[in-house]
C-alpha cells in the first residue's frame, strides 16, 4: 500500500464517520453529501432498499427526523479496498442503539455494513450501502428506574469550552 493509497483509505474513513455523525445528530442535508445523487441503500438485511439520495434521506428524516427518536451508531473495524483509482469498497462492523421514547422501546443490534465508495470532483461520495443484521433485539423502556436524563435536543448548544466547542 502506497502512502497516496494511505491518504485515501483514511479519507474514506472520514466519509463513513461524518455519515454516522450527520445521521445521528440528524443533520439530513450534511448525510446528503455524503451520497451519490444516484444511491442505493438496503437496510435492515434488505427489508429497506432505497434506489436514490433523496429516497435514503427523505426515509431518514421521516423515521428519524423528531427528536423522539434518538440513535446511536458505532462503526468500526473498516476493511477498505481501493478497487480503482476512484473506486473502493468497505465493509465495518455496526453497533447500533435506537431509543423511541412514544414507542417505549429501546433496539439494540449489530450488523455489517458494505459499501461501495466512488471518487467524484476529487471527493469520495457513498454509491451502495447497506447492512445485514448480525443480531437485533427490542426492549421495553418501562422499566423501573430507567429515565432518559439528556438528549442532544433537549438544551440549546453554544459553543463554549463547557460543551466542548460542539455546536447544533
Amino acid at each position: 500500500m502506497t502512502p497516496q493509497d494511505l491518504i485515501e483509505v483514511d479519507a474514506i474513513c472520514r466519509l463513513k464517520y461524518r455519515y454516522i455523525r450527520a445521521l445521528d445528530l440528524k443533520q439530513w442535508d450534511e448525510m446528503a453529501e455524503t451520497l451519490t445523487p444516484d444511491a442505493e441503500a438496503a437496510f435492515s438485511s434488505g427489508r429497506l432498499c432505497f434506489s436514490s439520495r433523496d429516497e435514503i434521506i427523505g426515509f431518514m428524516r421521516q423515521t428519524l427526523g423528531d427528536a423522539d427518536t434518538i440513535t446511536s451508531h458505532r462503526v468500526h473495524h473498516p476493511e477498505i479496498d481501493l478497487t480503482g483509482p476512484a473506486t473502493a469498497t468497505a465493509t465495518w462492523a455496526l453497533d447500533d442503539v435506537v431509543i423511541s421514547q412514544s414507542g417505549k422501546v429501546t433496539i439494540r443490534g449489530a450488523a455489517y455494513y458494505r459499501d461501495e465508495l466512488v471518487k467524484q470532483d476529487g471527493e469520495w461520495r457513498i454509491r451502495r450501502t447497506g447492512y445485514r443484521r448480525v443480531y437485533e433485539e427490542m426492549e421495553s423502556r418501562e422499566r423501573p428506574g430507567l429515565t432518559l436524563t439528556d438528549t442532544w435536543w433537549t438544551h440549546t448548544h453554544a459553543t463554549s469550552a463547557q460543551d466542548g466547542g460542539i455546536t447544533a
